[in-house]
């Protein structure tokens, strides 16, 4: 389920639709980190992050072509994730939120 939050006349508002949320962003750079992350791989990389989220994000991501799914065992089915084209193109936003956080630190 992917709530609308903004207009999407507006390519900003279209950015955050698809990755606006934080959580989506933090899986995100944890695939910029690691080319390939099946499931456990972002819980146990993202404290706080819980698996119905996790999997609502990347149901979410996936249908919006950012990442996919790739199954590397039929039984039990075992997946992992990796970015697509589409989501490699994200690289230059995800490095300058990278650079913003490193100049500001707002943790205060």
């Amino acid at each position: 389920m992917n709530k609308k939050f903004f207009d999407d006349h507006c390519p900003v508002a279209r950015t955050l639709n698809a990755i606006g949320d934080g959580w989506s962003v933090l899986i995100l750079r944890n695939l910029f980190l690691n080319d390939s992350q099946r499931f456990q791989d972002f819980l146990e990389s993202t404290p706080g992050l819980v698996p119905s989220t996790l999997s609502g994000r990347l149901k979410v991501l996936e249908s919006k072509q950012i990442i996919q799914r790739q199954f590397y065992s039929e039984h039990p089915p075992r997946s992992a994730y990796r970015l697509t084209e589409k989501g490699r193109s994200l690289g230059p936003i995800m490095l300058a939120l990278k650079e913003w956080g490193e100049k500001y630190d707002t943790s205060t």
